[in-house]
C-alpha cells in the first residue's frame, strides 16, 4: 500500500527524480513521507516528514540535501502512528544502511526481542526497522567471521527470516550506486531507462522515465547498479523475468485540467469502456473473443460452478457479474469477500473456475484466494487493470480491463470497466455452452458497443443535476441506498463510493427487504437513493421495477426523501420521488454501468462540498497488500 521509489543511473541529482516519482505513487500512502541519498560523499542523507508528501518537500526547502542514487516512501501506516520517528527510510544502529518497506513483518515482535537482547537500540514503533537492524547485523557476524558479505548477501539472509508480507528497498553508504530491491506480496517492479535504472511499488511512479518494466514475483530480488540490473531468487540463482513494455502514456496519469483524480477517471470511462471491448467483440458473427485464456472450451462446457473472489468495489462487480453469468451461460455462481475465502475451509470440487477480479492485480486478500483455488485444482480467470501484475501472473486466463491508471483511491472507471469484463466473460461462456443464439448475441453486442455513447450521455446530463443535489444533501449524517436483483450491487457501490469519500454513513440495502427492518430508520431527514431503472424489452425488468416503485412508497410514505436513478422516458417516476436522476436505456445486464454513474458523481460532488480530500480520503489506501 505504501509508495516506493528509487533511483541508480547517470543522473548527479536524484532527489527531484525521487519526489516526483512519489507524488504519482501518493494515493497508495500518505500517512507520512521520507528521502535517503547518497554519492555526495557524506554517507547517506535523510530527510522525513509526517503528513502528506508537500510535508516532506517544505522539510526538503528548509534542509535540502543532494545525491546521485536513493530511495523513497510514503507511508499508509500499519505499526506505529504517523510520525516522523515513524517515517520510512528506517535506518540501523550505524545509520550507513536504510530500508523502506511495503507490508508487514509477521513475525517482528520475536525478531526486535533477538536484535535487542544482541544490542541494537530501536527508535521506533514499525515492523520495518528490524529488517534495518537484520541486515546490519548479518553484515556484522559476517565481518566478524572473515568473510564479508556484498549488501544483497545479507538481504538474502534476512528475507529468508521474516514472515509476512513484504517489499523492500535497501541502501547502504558503504556499498554505494545499488540499490537491493525484494519482493513477497506486495508488488515491485523495476524500470530500465538509458543508462539509469529505476525501482517502484507501482509503475505511474516511474513512467516518465521509462515504459520498459520487469514486475518481480514473490521470492524474486533485484540488484540495481549503474551497470543494470541483475534479477535473482532468495537463494541467488539467476532467474529470467521478460522485460515488459508498458503502453500507457504518461499524460494519462495527470489530471488533465479537471480538479482531481477522480473526477478525471469518472469521466474516461467512456473510454475505458471503448478499450476494454475493442478487439474482442465482433458485431458480424455476434462473437467474443477472449484471447488471454489458456481455460479450454471444453473446460467451459464441463463447468458446474463458478467461484469468483474479490474485494471491495471489485466485490460488487463480482456480484453484479453472478447475475450476468447466471442469466447468459446457465452456470451458478458463488461470490466471496476473498478477504473470508481462505478462513471458511471453501469446497470448490472438480468442474468449477475460479475467478479473480482486482483492479491492481496484487491485492493481498485475492491472490491468498486464488492460491486456495489453484491449491484445490481449480483453473483460475482473472480480471484486472494492470499487465503483469501477479494475479495475471498466476492465472490460466486473464481479461485486462484497458482502463489506464486510475489514481483516485476511490475506484471509478476500473468498476464499470470490471462489469463489462463481466459482461463479455458471461457472453463468451453463454457461446461455449450454446445457451444463447446467434441472434441474441449480436444484439447484446450492439447494445455494449453503444454504451460508451451512453455513458457520456449520462455524465453531461447528471454531472450539473448532482451539484445542487450535493448543496441540498451535503449535511445529512446517513443515506440509503436501494436497489433490486442486479442492481443490489450497484446500490452497494454507491454506497460505498459516499462513505469513502465524504465520510457520510451510507448503507446499500436490498430493496424487497426494507420492510423486515430498515424501515424503521426511515424519517425527513434520512436520503434515500433508489435505482429504479428499467428494460422495457425484458418482462423481469419491468416486474422488478414496478415492485421497486412500491418500495419508493414505503419511503416516501415515511416522509423519507428520495432521490432515483430512473430510465429516460419514465414519466411516472418523477410524481413519486423528490428528485429524479435520468440515464439512457440499456438491456438489463448492461444497465447497472449506467446505473453507477450518477452514484459516483453524486458522491463526488457532495465530498467536494463537504471539503474532503476526494482523491486520497483518510484512512484509505489505493492498493491493499496486506491482510
Amino acid at each position: 500500500m505504501c509508495g516506493i521509489v528509487g533511483y541508480v543511473g547517470r543522473k548527479k541529482e536524484v532527489v527531484p527524480v525521487i519526489l516526483e516519482g512519489l507524488r504519482r505513487l501518493e494515493y497508495r500512502g500518505y500517512d507520512s513521507a521520507g528521502i535517503a541519498v547518497g554519492g555526495n560523499g557524506d554517507g547517506l542523507q535523510l530527510r522525513r516528514a509526517p503528513g502528506k508528501l508537500r510535508c516532506l518537500e517544505e522539510v526538503i526547502r528548509e534542509q535540502p540535501l543532494q545525491g546521485s542514487f536513493g530511495i523513497g516512501h510514503t507511508r499508509w501506516a500499519t505499526h506505529g502512528r504517523p510520525t516522523e520517528e515513524n517515517a520510512h527510510p528506517h535506518r540501523d544502529c550505524t545509520g550507513r544502511l536504510v530500508v523502506v518497506h511495503n507490508g508487514i513483518v509477521e513475525n517482528y515482535l520475536a525478531l526486535k526481542r533477538e536484535l535487542t537482547a544482541q544490542g541494537h537500540k530501536f527508535a521506533t514503533e514499525t515492523d520495518t526497522e528490524i529488517i534495518a537492524h537484520l541486515i546490519e547485523q548479518e553484515l556484522a557476524d559476517a565481518r566478524k567471521a572473515g568473510s564479508p558479505l556484498a549488501l544483497e548477501d545479507a538481504v538474502r539472509r534476512t528475507v529468508r527470516r521474516l514472515t509476512g508480507a513484504f517489499a523492500i528497498s535497501v541502501l547502504s553508504a558503504d556499498d554505494p550506486n545499488k540499490i537491493v530491491a525484494a519482493r513477497c506480496g506486495p508488488p515491485v517492479v523495476i524500470g530500465v531507462g538509458d543508462g539509469e535504472y529505476f525501482v517502484a511499488s507501482d509503475v505511474p511512479g516511474i513512467l516518465h522515465h521509462t515504459r520498459d518494466l520487469y514486475f518481480l514475483a514473490d521470492g524474486d530480488m533485484a540488484v540495481l547498479t549503474c551497470a543494470g540490473v541483475a534479477l535473482t531468487d532468495f537463494d541467488g540463482r539467476p532467474i529470467d523475468r521478460p522485460l515488459q513494455h508498458i503502453q500507457w502514456d504518461p499524460i494519462q496519469a495527470e489530471k488533465g485540467g479537471y480538479k482531481h483524480f477522480m473526477q478525471k477517471e469518472i469521466f474516461e470511462q467512456p473510454r475505458a469502456i471503448r478499450d476494454t471491448t475493442l478487439g474482442r467483440i465482433s458485431l458480424d458473427t455476434g462473437k467474443v473473443f477472449l484471447d488471454e485464456m489458456k481455460i479450454s472450451d471444453e473446460a467451459f462446457r464441463q463447468a458446474h460452478k463458478v467461484h469468483i473472489a474479490a474485494c471491495g468495489t471489485s466485490w460488487h462487480a463480482a456480484t453484479a457479474g453472478k447475475f450476468m453469468i447466471e442469466r447468459l451461460a446457465r452456470v451458478p455462481v458463488e461470490v466471496d469477500y476473498a478477504s473470508e475465502f481462505r478462513y471458511r475451509d471453501p469446497i470448490l470440487g472438480t468442474g468449477t473456475i475460479g475467478m479473480l477480479i482486482t483492479q491492481s492485480g496484487e491485492t493481498a486478500d485475492t491472490l491468498a484466494a486464488q492460491r486456495e483455488m489453484i491449491a484445490q485444482g481449480v483453473s483460475t480467470v482473472a480480471i484486472c487493470n494492470v499487465v503483469g501484475s501477479m494475479v495475471t501472473r498466476e492465472a490460466h486466463g486473464t481479461i485486462y480491463t484497458h482502463a489506464g491508471p486510475e489514481i483516485g483511491v476511490a475506484s471509478t472507471k476500473a468498476f464499470t470497466a470490471q462489469l463489462v469484463a463481466l459482461f463479455l466473460f458471461a457472453l463468451h461462456l453463454a457461446q461455449v455452452r450454446d445457451t444463447v443464439n446467434v441472434e441474441e448475441s449480436r444484439a447484446l453486442l450492439e447494445a455494449l458497443n453503444r454504451l460508451p455513447g451512453k455513458v457520456e450521455e449520462t455524465l453531461r446530463t447528471c454531472d450539473s443535476e448532482c451539484e445542487p443535489l450535493a448543496r441540498e444533501y451535503a449535511t445529512a449524517r446517513d443515506f440509503l441506498y436501494l436497489g433490486r436483483g442486479i442492481h443490489y450491487p450497484i446500490a452497494l457501490e454507491g454506497a460505498l463510493k459516499l462513505k469513502e469519500i465524504s465520510y457520510i454513513h451510507a448503507e446499500g440495502y436490498p430493496a424487497g427487504e426494507m420492510k423486515h427492518g430498515p424501515n424503521a430508520l426511515i424519517d425527513e431527514t434520512l436520503p434515500v437513493v433508489v435505482l429504479a431503472t428499467r428494460d422495457e424489452g425484458n418482462r423481469d425488468s419491468v416486474l422488478r421495477y414496478e415492485k421497486t416503485l412500491s418500495n419508493i412508497q414505503e419511503v416516501t410514505a415515511r416522509s423519507g426523501k428520495v432521490i432515483a436513478v430512473a430510465t429516460q422516458g419514465d414519466e411516472h417516476i418523477g410524481q413519486l420521488v423528490d428528485h429524479v436522476l435520468f440515464v439512457p436505456g440499456a438491456p438489463e445486464l448492461l444497465l447497472p454501468v449506467l446505473d453507477a454513474i450518477p452514484l459516483q458523481l453524486l458522491a463526488y460532488h457532495i465530498a467536494v462540498r463537504r471539503g474532503c480530500d476526494v482523491d486520497q480520503p483518510r484512512n484509505l489506501a489505493k492498493s491493499v497488500t496486506v491482510e
